[in-house]
């Protein structure tokens, strides 16, 4: 399968609600079942693998944060795989957003697709 940039960019923004969703509803076992089983996962914390080291980095995180983001580029490096470059933008309750760039691979596993590695920058 043959996947265009348009297709490409509607895969990832696919997850990527998901995701939001999950996240803006402080939903910490749903974020971490949008990853693969051995995910690598860098927030802003050391970095885990695996669903269970997501789903406790969301779950420390405070209620009421949201996340926003925006697709700034698109490759599919192969078939079954997309690779997203993104702004992200994390508010919260009680302090000033958060301003990342994010760059995550999501990965085809049995015809759906799921985030198989996630690395947050925070850039000056």
């Amino acid at each position: 399968m043959t996947t265009t940039t348009k297709d490409a960019k509607e895969i990832l923004s696919g997850v990527l609600d998901q995701w939001k969703d999950a996240v803006d509803g402080h939903r910490p076992e749903d974020v971490a079942s949008l990853f693969t089983e051995d995910a690598v996962f860098q927030g802003l914390h050391p970095y885990s693998v695996g669903r269970a080291g997501v789903a406790e980095y969301y779950s420390s995180q405070p209620l009421g944060m949201r996340a926003d983001y925006t697709v700034l580029e698109t490759r599919q490096p192969a078939d079954g795989l997309v690779l997203g470059y993104l702004d992200v933008r994390f508010s919260f309750t009680d302090r000033p957003a958060l301003d990342v760039k994010l760059a995550v691979l999501v990965t085809r596993v049995e015809g759906d697709w799921y985030i198989s590695h996630y690395q947050v920058s925070r850039l000056p």
